[in-house]
């Protein structure tokens, strides 16, 4: 299970804004998700612009995450990882993630799970 970030958490309760904790507003969302979903490491499944990379990798480093996972098929993707490691972070490679869903085939076998999805893991 992901590793739990205490202001984010806190943040949810009393509904204060990212920007007031210092957070990026994409990273926050991932975070979400992966509490969501049960992954162990950060997932990003929507969009990342150019202009939040650097304030995502900031929030990784402030809060000690050195991996997270991109699932998101928008159509610039390899141009956000060429970005990435342009930063100084790793294709490691492709893995298999749960999404936030669950699975309907297995749900139809009596069994609830998480649909299993593809992404690519980075490191800082």
């Amino acid at each position: 299970m992901i590793k739990r970030i205490e202001i984010l958490d806190k943040e949810r309760e009393n509904g204060t804004r990212y920007s007031e904790i210092g957070i990026n507003s994409t990273f926050g969302a991932a975070y979400f998700y992966s509490l969501e979903a049960g992954n162990d490491l950060i997932n990003f499944d929507e969009v990342i612009w150019d202009r939040d990379i650097d304030e995502i990798l900031e929030n990784c480093r402030r809060f000690g995450i050195e991996r997270f996972t991109i699932s998101s098929t928008f159509s610039s993707l390899i141009t956000t990882i060429a970005e990435l490691q342009k930063r100084g972070c790793k294709l490691e490679g492709l893995i298999e993630i749960n999404s936030r869903f669950d699975d309907w085939k297995a749900g139809l076998e009596g069994e609830r799970r998480k649909e299993r999805i593809p992404a690519f893991k980075i490191s800082l």
